[in-house]
């Protein structure tokens, strides 16, 4: 059994609280890490801030150095890295080597904008009391990041706390997933062999205690929260006075018109329909299609779900595996039995064997079911028609939630009025609600979240402004 040792301020530890990983496929225990406490959370931010200021003055050629040589090194390890993450979160090995190409070009992304840090020069001769006066804003790190980040995107997910970090002059402490560590800790000996100041990254999966801590301790300046919308308002109600940014996800809404690609669409809903048994938050769960292709796309989508291969996550043949845990595949079976009760009617699937949930495709259901209404977190989508464009958006913005939404459309009015009245983070438009590049923005509104992910702008999240007004005497 590996043994991976914890990232504390610098240094490769121990501590008396083992951590053992299972495969959720096999149920086996594959793997020992350990639970950090408190004593190495304080040595953790101890070291962050001994190299606060090393890292706030560190060139940008520097951290461009640093960033890249790291992505070198995903891209190199890239074939172990996918393996280990497929192994700790049963995500098929097709997709657990997207997942580990694209940590490598988040890397590269920051990189990239470590050369480009903002600045801005403001006239400030508007007025007679600014004569001979200018005005320059220059950001500066806000000093400790808490980064959280959960089991679906183990690796990813994180770099889209750390990267940043790094590319601002900030130091990091993050919490990854106690499910999903290995992926992340593999990561810890990547950084650990650059020049990276040590300290300016530690990477603890925690007791409760002890992550309870980065949200309530005064000494980090700024919380990344990657997971359930319950757990992430919270936090912010905890955080005190540090600046915090939520992403906390949804159950995305697809319109499928009648000017659409009808061909592409079924193919695309299909992968972001079930694409790690539609544990990503940006899922699709609902889908609705214009009255008159409604049964000819439901015919294409169930014909084509039926063919997704499920079993072992290693076999590169893979489409779908298990949910993560029991409790989860135990949550998502009761709300297809519940909404089968209320009238629901099932097309495909809505079996649990163990941990495996079948692709389910549901229809005749109602807005306020959980099927509906709440984020399911698993490979369940429901498909219902409408009538008019309007009335399409409008299902859409009966959510609690808004992260991200797809339109299948070749209607030049129907894009516009979808991006100006869905009520989310992202419109895509010929693409699924799944759809994303790890350097654009990235967030919800409503339930989904608070402030916006992507490199640039998690940099600026991770910043703070500061003016001076520079009195030139002329």
């Amino acid at each position: 059994m590996n043994e991976y040792k914890i990232y504390t301020g610098g240094r490769f530890t121990e501590t008396d609280t083992p951590l053992e990983v299972t495969s959720p496929y096999s149920g086996k225990t594959f793997a020992k890490t350990f639970l950090a406490g408190t004593k190495e959370l304080d040595e953790a931010i101890e070291k962050a801030t001994g190299v606060k200021n090393e890292m706030a003055r560190l060139p940008s050629f520097e951290k461009y150095r640093i960033l890249t040589t790291i992505a070198g090194e995903i891209k190199s390890n890239r074939s172990h890295l996918a393996s280990v993450l497929s192994m700790e979160s049963a995500k098929p090995i097709k997709h657990a080597l997207v997942e580990i190409d694209r940590a490598a070009q988040t890397f590269t992304v920051a990189a990239e904008e470590s050369k480009r840090m903002q600045g801005e020069y403001w006239p400030v001769d508007w007025t007679p009391g600014g004569k001979g006066k200018e005005g320059i804003v220059k950001y500066f790190p806000v000093g400790i990041v808490a980064g959280i980040s959960p089991f679906n995107f183990p690796l990813n997910l994180a770099v889209h706390k750390i990267a940043p970090a790094i590319a601002s002059g900030n130091t990091i402490v993050l919490k990854p997933a106690r499910s999903t560590p290995l992926s992340v800790l593999e990561l810890a000996r990547i950084i650990h062999l650059t020049s990276l100041p040590k300290g300016a990254v530690s990477i603890l999966p925690m007791d409760r205690e002890s992550g309870n801590q980065l949200i309530t301790d005064q000494r980090f300046k700024k919380l990344s929260f990657t997971g359930s919308p319950s757990v992430g308002w919270k936090m912010k109600e905890n955080s005190g006075k540090k600046k915090v940014t939520l992403e906390l996800g949804g159950n995305a809404g697809v319109i499928v018109t009648p000017s659409a690609d009808l061909e592409m669409a079924v193919k695309k809903c299909i992968a972001g329909g079930f694409a790690y048994s539609g544990q990503v938050c940006i899922h699709i769960q609902r889908i609705f299609i214009h009255k008159s292709s409604f049964d000819s796309f439901t015919k294409k989508f169930v014909e084509g779900i039926k063919k997704l291969k499920g079993g072992d996550p290693s076999d590169p043949e893979t489409d779908i595996s298990v949910l993560i845990d029991e409790e989860n595949a135990i949550r998502v079976e009761s709300w297809i039995k519940e909404a089968t009760e209320e009238g629901a009617a099932v097309l495909c699937g809505g079996k649990r064997n163990g941990l495996y949930i079948e692709p389910t495709v549901l229809t005749n259901t109602k807005p306020g079911m959980k099927v509906c209404a709440q984020e399911i977190f698993g490979p369940v989508v429901v498909l219902e028609p409408y009538e008019n464009f309007q009335e399409a958006v409008n299902m859409v913005n009966d959510s609690e939630f808004g992260l991200q939404a797809g339109v299948f459309t070749n209607n030049l009015d129907e894009m516009n009025y979808a991006f100006n009245n869905i009520e989310v983070g992202g419109v895509m438009i010929n693409d699924p609600s799944t759809f994303r590049m790890d350097h654009t923005p990235y967030g919800g509104v409503k339930d989904s979240g608070f402030g916006r992910e992507g490199i640039r702008n998690a940099m600026t999240e991770m910043m703070e402004p500061r003016l001076m007004i520079k009195n030139s005497g002329i």
